[in-house]
């Protein structure tokens, strides 16, 4: 898989990336660019007021773009053993974007991630170009 084509910015020590499965329009994946980075507490001072940034204006970008009701950060590493944030906006209401529908069947509740939706690819690269536009 080419990652560069989900890159939606490059900051000096973190990359937000689009997720591929958008069961949660707008989910996203910021990711440490430090090679042996693993864990959010031994992240650099630098480290962390960049990624504190970074969730403040991600985060207004994609209320901004998609109205997103809540938030939610996961640092989980279980599956990949590097420091990385999952940014998972949640949604009270569906969502029409690009002609498709997007429900979070789930508001309320812990996110999960449904495995068997489907982003088309072109769905998925106009989030990403909306959320990158929202961050310019």
């Amino acid at each position: 898989m080419n990652y560069s084509s989900l890159l939606i910015k490059d900051y000096e020590y973190w990359s937000v990336y689009i997720a591929e499965n958008q069961c949660y329009l707008g989910r996203c994946t910021i990711w440490c660019k430090r090679e042996n980075a693993t864990d959010m507490t031994e992240a650099t001072e630098a480290e962390h007021l960049e990624f504190l940034l970074i969730i403040k204006m991600l985060k207004k970008a994609v209320e901004k773009a998609f109205q997103a009701d809540w938030l939610n950060y996961a640092f989980l590493g279980n599956e990949v053993q590097h420091l990385h944030c999952h940014f998972i906006p949640r949604y009270s209401s569906y969502r029409l974007f690009a002609n498709m529908f997007f429900l979070d069947n789930r508001w309320g509740q812990n996110y999960l991630t449904n495995k068997n939706f489907i982003t088309p690819p072109n769905i998925l690269e106009a989030i990403r170009l909306e959320i990158q536009k929202m961050l310019d």
